[in-house]
């Protein structure tokens, strides 16, 4: 008998599951189109907007920028007394060659390499416009490693430009282009790139680049950043970081606790940390990033609930004499509410994903944007997860605002409607 009545239930859910399909069905494209496409559209736009901001705030985190395969990141730590004030650039870590290559003794550790990153310009040999790219200064070896996304296979192992300390070796000229910075630059593998700069000789010949490979990034962020290796040293040398042969982070690879002993043991006072994911939540580990993301998450979540409450309350009131004829044929006021509440929840679903989609596009379009007016590369990253994310908070505000068109559809009498 149980199992009866279990059957019996489901076969009654399936059936309300169904008919509410078919009633939203028959309404997005007989009865009420108009009110079935604002909904929709209301929901798209607005978790558009959030899936755009929540990429900027990801994009302020560098939880994509940073990609690599290093096993241990050793960085300054937060809070340093200049990084914050007067617009001073954040701290850096000092002699970071000398410092790696304490660290590749260590047992443990394959390779160490610190990381140097500099918005630089770049423009072909034979003449064209300079463009804007973000240069990145490692220490390559003799295996594949990744560093900003970006392997460096295409560079030559070592450095031999910091020459011990002197920065007067011969600089190798080699640059790695991920695929955004050879589509930027109009690029591929053999061709001569300069960098423009005003400081320096124009003959100095770590200012000419030759383009030894163009990588596909390893990353599946889509974040489109135009990254460019080159050696470390040639990079300080350019940037003025050579003196203290200064770097953003030192990256180690190598088995986890021997790599976080070693880069304690080099930088007792930095911060060293295994490296994430680089994803999402990176924002957790900035500020301003967990700032932008919440609060894009509170204004998606309440304009949501608002445009849901209202569309959806509009729809049960038109559909009164509908609701009506289902309490006529015996359907109690349980499955009428869940027939209301099956109907906004799959509106707002599909709303939610046309706005994932849009979000997306918008991503693009922003970082368009954003480099036709020399931004430093991408100013906001995209996430396979930033799907799943639009569409639960979707249905989050969807539980907000579902009581308001429940209660219209509970008030719903069909002696009422005949009266009318």
């Amino acid at each position: 008998m149980r199992g009866d009545r279990e059957g019996s239930r489901r076969e009654r859910w399936r059936g309300l599951a169904e008919l509410s399909l078919v009633r939203l069905r028959n309404r997005a494209m007989r009865t009420g189109p108009r009110r079935t496409a604002a909904t929709v559209v209301a929901v798209a736009l607005t978790i558009a907007l959030l899936v755009v901001l929540t990429g900027i705030a990801l994009a302020l985190a560098g939880g994509v920028a940073d990609e690599t395969d290093a096993d241990v990141r050793i960085g300054p730590e937060d809070g340093g007394a200049f990084s914050n004030i007067d617009g001073v650039e954040e701290p850096r870590l000092g002699e970071t060659s000398e410092r790696s290559a304490a660290i590749r003794g260590h047992e443990g550790v394959d390779h160490a390499s610190p990381v140097l990153a500099e918005t630089g310009r770049l423009e072909p040999a034979d003449g064209g416009d300079h463009e804007t790219v973000l240069l990145v200064g490692v220490i390559p070896d003799d295996e594949s490693r990744t560093v900003a996304g970006v392997p460096t296979d295409g560079l030559e192992p070592g450095d031999p430009h910091y020459a011990d300390g002197s920065y007067d070796g011969p600089p190798t000229g080699e640059i790695v282009l991920s695929e955004s910075a050879a589509d930027r630059l109009d690029a591929e593998e053999g061709d001569e790139l300069d960098v423009p700069a005003s400081h320096l000789e124009a003959e100095s010949a770590y200012l000419s680049r030759t383009v030894t490979a163009v990588e596909d990034g390893s990353g599946d962020s889509n974040t489109e950043v135009p990254v460019a290796l080159v050696h470390l040293s040639e990079l300080q040398t350019f940037a003025g970081s050579g003196d203290d042969e200064l770097a953003d982070t030192v990256l180690v690879w190598g088995e986890s606790e021997a790599a976080t002993s070693a880069g304690t043991d080099a930088y007792p006072n930095a911060a060293v940390q295994p490296v994430g994911d680089g994803g999402p939540s990176a924002m957790f580990d900035d500020g301003l990033a967990f700032a932008t993301g919440l609060l894009a998450l509170v204004i998606g979540i309440a304009i949501c609930a608002s445009f849901v409450a209202t569309t959806a309350g509009m729809s049960v009131d038109h559909d009164r004499k509908a609701l009506a004829v289902l309490e006529s044929v015996g359907v109690p006021t349980s499955g009428r509410l869940a027939i209301v509440a099956l109907s906004t929840v799959t509106t707002a679903v599909c709303g939610a994903l046309l706005g994932a989609a849009l979000g997306l596009v918008g991503i693009r379009g922003v970082n368009a944007i954003a480099a036709g007016t020399g931004a430093d590369g991408a100013v906001a990253a995209a996430h396979p997860l930033f799907v799943p994310y639009a569409v639960g908070v979707a249905l989050v505000a969807t539980v907000i605002a579902v009581p308001y068109p429940l209660a219209v559809a509970a008030r719903t009498s069909v002696l009422e409607e005949v009266g009318r």
